[in-house]
């Protein structure tokens, strides 16, 4: 049942993201680009998917287990370190050059777009590299 629920959240999640043109790396470029032609149709999406998960967080907040009996795993840290700021920053950057950020990627990659082939290719190799990077370094601690 879990396995199944996560596929339809899944789904629901990326029929989102078509219907709103978040898959449209020139949708996202444009509202990006604040000094040229700016389309400010992505902020609503993104209002909307703020309050929907600050809605989702608070009500989640108040219990122990998922509807489905899972135990919450939340992290143990709220602590804004270096890290946390330069990876952000290394997401937007990388966002506002392709015009997609991961879960666009993989919706328009399943439809056949070629960018995000590459996108997505780039992405893996990105998150396998920091994953051996991490199992070589000494202080791997957050």
């Amino acid at each position: 049942m879990q396995r199944i629920c996560e596929f339809l959240v899944g789904l629901l999640f990326g029929v989102g993201l078509m219907l709103s043109g978040m898959t449209d790396p020139g949708k996202v470029i444009g509202f990006l680009d604040i000094t040229g032609l700016w389309d400010p149709s992505l902020a609503l999406v993104m209002a909307g998917a703020i309050g929907a998960g600050s809605l989702a967080f608070a009500a989640a907040k108040k219990r122990t287990h998922s509807w489905l009996g899972q135990e919450f795993d939340w992290p143990a840290s709220e602590h804004i370190d270096r890290r946390l700021v330069l990876g952000s920053w290394v997401f937007g950057v990388g966002w506002g050059l392709a015009g997609f950020c991961p879960g666009p990627a993989w919706v328009t990659m399943a439809a056949g777009q070629e960018k995000a082939f590459y996108f997505v290719g780039a992405m893996i190799f990105g998150m396998i590299t920091y994953s051996l990077l991490q199992r070589l370094s000494p202080s791997s601690s957050n």
